[in-house]
């Protein structure tokens, strides 16, 4: 994690600077007032990059830091977002060097078929965290880039992100994610176009390989999405295993970091459950939340004391066929990401 965090009231840190001084503030104020708007959609950007929520904001603070240090030197010869995402990439491909990759356990391996065996949990693994909608959402009126935000923040696309080598992941969002064009990348990155267009290809063909399926996944606003997710909280709460079963496709995947442990098919999915959640009427609650332009759900667990508390973050995805896809992280220091109460 950066050492050096932005201050919530900066002083000015460079020695070139007249600290306190009319200009020095006024530069303040100008850097801040011109690079603000861009903070939401550079913290998805280094989201993408990263696969942690936690790690981008930390970049993105350490992004306008550094900015802000340098702003009298900027000199507008790129734009001044231009000028930001070069120091939030060139921050990324830091960390992910220092860091590695972040995986879901879908990625490591073939799914195991023995649901009712103890998992192992693998903390030592950096493992991919989801992103509340909130914090990753496009702040934009324009329906079309919602949705083009949506997408490209989907939990199974930044999980594919992850197989790519840094650079090809780099090229690959700035191309296709932000529609630069192949001249303004290789720029960028001090290469050439066709060096770019190379490396587009291969991360493409990467992505198709490892990329999410091609379902088509109902968005969470349908009305017939909103009806299947209400049954599956009520199954769950209930502990009513048969209409469970009901709700899950016939293929569906269930993942859970952070145990590497992934299993598929509807009948195997109940059958962990049963054997590693088993549960009476009342003990678990959900609460709906939304992460990746999906639907979410935190559920809490009673305690002896009677209380619910956290126990996992469900991200879901769905079709017309019921739930495609469940990844349940355990990480319960999420739920304040997601505005889920303490408590349920």
């Amino acid at each position: 994690m950066p050492a050096d965090p932005t201050p919530a009231d900066p002083t000015p840190a460079d020695p070139t600077r007249e600290t306190g001084s009319a200009t020095a503030i006024a530069d303040d104020r100008e850097f801040l007032d011109r690079a603000d708007p861009y903070r939401r959609e550079l913290l998805a950007h280094c989201y993408r990059m990263l696969g942690s929520i936690h790690d981008a904001e930390d970049l993105v603070q350490e992004t306008y830091l550094r900015a802000w240090k340098s702003y009298e030197r900027f000199e507008g010869r790129s734009s001044l977002r231009t000028w930001l995402y070069r120091i939030a990439t060139n921050a990324c491909l830091t960390a992910i060097d220092q860091r590695g990759n972040r995986p879901m356990p879908s990625g490591l391996g073939a799914p195991s078929d023995e649901p009712e065996r103890p998992v192992v949990a693998s903390p030592e693994v950096p493992w991919l965290e989801p992103a509340p909608d909130t914090v990753v959402a496009a702040d934009a009126a324009d329906p079309a880039a919602i949705v083009a935000a949506r997408e490209s923040t989907r939990l199974a696309f930044v999980a594919a992100l992850q197989h790519l080598p840094a650079k090809q992941r780099v090229v690959l969002i700035l191309r296709d994610v932000l529609k630069w064009r192949a001249a303004e990348v290789a720029e960028f990155l001090g290469t050439s176009t066709a060096a770019v267009n190379s490396a587009l290809q291969r991360a493409r063909e990467r992505l198709e390989q490892d990329g999410p399926a091609r379902d088509e996944l109902v968005e969470p606003a349908d009305p017939s999405a909103r009806e299947l997710l209400d049954r599956y909280a009520k199954a769950f709460e209930d502990a009513d295993i048969t209409a469970l079963l009901e709700l899950f496709k016939r293929d569906a995947v269930w993942e859970m970091p952070p145990f590497p442990e992934w299993f598929t098919g509807a009948e195997t999915i109940v059958r962990l459950i049963i054997a590693q959640c088993a549960a009476e009427p009342g003990e678990l609650r959900m609460l709906p939340a939304a992460a990746n332009g999906q639907p979410a759900f935190g559920l809490y667990r009673r305690d002896g004391e009677g209380v619910h508390r956290p126990y996992q973050l469900q991200v879901i995805a769905i079709t017309a066929d019921g739930v495609a896809h469940v990844s349940a992280f355990f990480d319960t220091t999420l739920f304040p990401l997601f505005g889920l109460p303490e408590n349920a």
